[in-house]
């Protein structure tokens, strides 16, 4: 790749670039080695409750098509089914399917299947927000445009007052 960009791979400044690219691509894919149900690591606790929201998780990923970064946060919502799950297990499974190749819309959707899998709540709620680089530093160059996919299930799809409370709480 750098001899086709004109440059010599030989150059002092780029000669271990190919081995820190390959260490780099291993570190920002590494999502691939991890299995979501694993990461809950009994962190599933008998309760009842109402609406559970995580906001504004950071999250990366690399884009498929492109492999340039989208980067954003990740908004994820449920209604407990009588189990609840550590708060910090939400990050842990958002960042297992954002560190593979990706697109936002799967990503959305594969983030919420992994908590209906977990936990079989009343209903799923995942939005995501990102800023993807392949429109920033390419093609149409448009600094400053977002991103946003939802993926809604059970009660946070079918009932709107429970849909309602869901975005009041996530703007508050």
């Amino acid at each position: 790749m750098i001899e086709c960009f004109g440059d010599n791979p030989d150059r002092e400044g780029l000669v271990l670039t190919p081995a820190r690219y390959a260490t780099a691509m291993l570190d920002l894919t590494k999502g691939y080695f991890d299995n979501p149900t694993d990461l809950v690591n009994n962190a599933i606790f008998n309760e009842d409750g109402q609406l559970v929201i995580v906001k504004d998780i950071n999250f990366f990923s690399l884009c498929e098509h492109h492999l340039l970064p989208f980067v954003g946060k990740i908004h994820i919502g449920y209604i407990p089914n009588g189990k609840v799950l550590g708060l910090s297990k939400f990050a842990r499974i958002a960042e297992a399917y954002s560190q593979r190749l990706q697109v936002q819309e799967r990503l959305t959707k594969e983030v919420a299947d992994a908590i209906e899998k977990i936990l079989t709540p009343l209903g799923v709620a995942v939005i995501i927000e990102a800023t993807h680089f392949c429109m920033i530093m390419r093609g149409v160059k448009k600094l400053g445009a977002v991103t946003k996919t939802a993926w809604m299930s059970g009660l946070l799809k079918n009932d709107t007052g429970a849909r309602e409370e869901f975005y009041a709480l996530l703007n508050h």
